[in-house]
């Protein structure tokens, strides 16, 4: 689906979702391996194209090579369901995106990878192939990140060092829960039980890096206060009024199932 302008409206009603349990993380997967790169997919349950590329993402999540994120957007709402996952803030990251990257309009599903690029969400084989295109140059993931659990109620994110960015770098922090299934009974995909992998629940800026090593320490009640089961880690560089730009640094952490 295409939409050329976007609007916000409040969600009037939510059904219930059907969703894993929630488990306060406890330890990293794959503590210290560093990601090939950061897919962002944007999605919505009332999108008849966007279950293939949900499974695509969960797929992504499953291989544990990238930090996969899925941003579900609240403009096809009026369709006939509205979506349960659904943020504005969500809509209103993908609308700076797509004044970011020079774009006449954003669509579900739509894949932004490293905050650099945009490719239809269903291509698994075309978004893999962009990741392994972009990892080892100037594109990929350069500064090293990682987030871990440093104590029994305190994470912690290490930033590496790195050359003295030219334009602010936020440290983002997606607190998103790691499974969510829906029962959908009506709009595009009446009928349809869909698993969600990695829906962002919240996201906030925790710092701003500049060059230099640091270590910011985060309590895990915020990760229960926003309800989540994993929190993801974004170094990414700001463009013009705020708008995203490439991320440069990522990690990310889960609770196991």
């Amino acid at each position: 689906m295409y939409l050329r302008k976007l609007s916000r409206r409040l969600l009037i009603g939510a059904p219930l979702i059907a969703a894993a349990a929630y488990v306060l993380p406890v330890c990293a997967d794959d503590v210290g391996k560093k990601p090939e790169g950061v897919v962002e997919l944007y999605t919505s349950q009332g999108c008849g194209s966007c279950p293939p590329a949900d499974a695509v993402l969960k797929e992504l999540v499953a291989e544990g090579k990238v930090v996969a994120l899925a941003f579900h957007v609240d403009y096809w709402d009026y369709r006939g369901w509205i979506d349960t996952l659904a943020l504005p803030e969500n809509t209103e990251r993908q609308n700076a995106y797509r004044v970011a990257l020079g774009l006449n309009g954003v669509y579900t599903p739509q894949v932004i990878i490293n905050g650099r690029v945009h490719v239809n969400g269903q291509d698994g084989q075309k978004i893999r192939r962009r990741i392994a295109e972009m990892r080892d140059t100037v594109s990929g993931l350069t500064i090293p990140v990682n987030i871990a659990k440093a104590t029994p109620d305190r994470l912690v994110i290490d930033i590496g060092q790195g050359p003295v960015p030219a334009k602010p770098v936020r440290v983002l922090l997606a607190y998103f829960n790691r499974e969510s299934i829906v029962a959908i009974p009506d709009g595009e995909n009446i009928g349809r039980k869909v698993s969600y992998a990695n829906s962002v629940r919240a996201m906030e800026t925790v710092g701003m890096w500049d060059g230099k090593a640091q270590k910011i320490e985060i309590p895990i009640s915020e990760i229960a206060s926003k309800k989540s089961t994993g929190c993801a880690v974004l170094l990414q560089e700001m463009l013009g009024e705020g708008q995203p730009g490439p991320i440069i640094g990522a990690s990310i952490m889960a609770a196991k199932q």
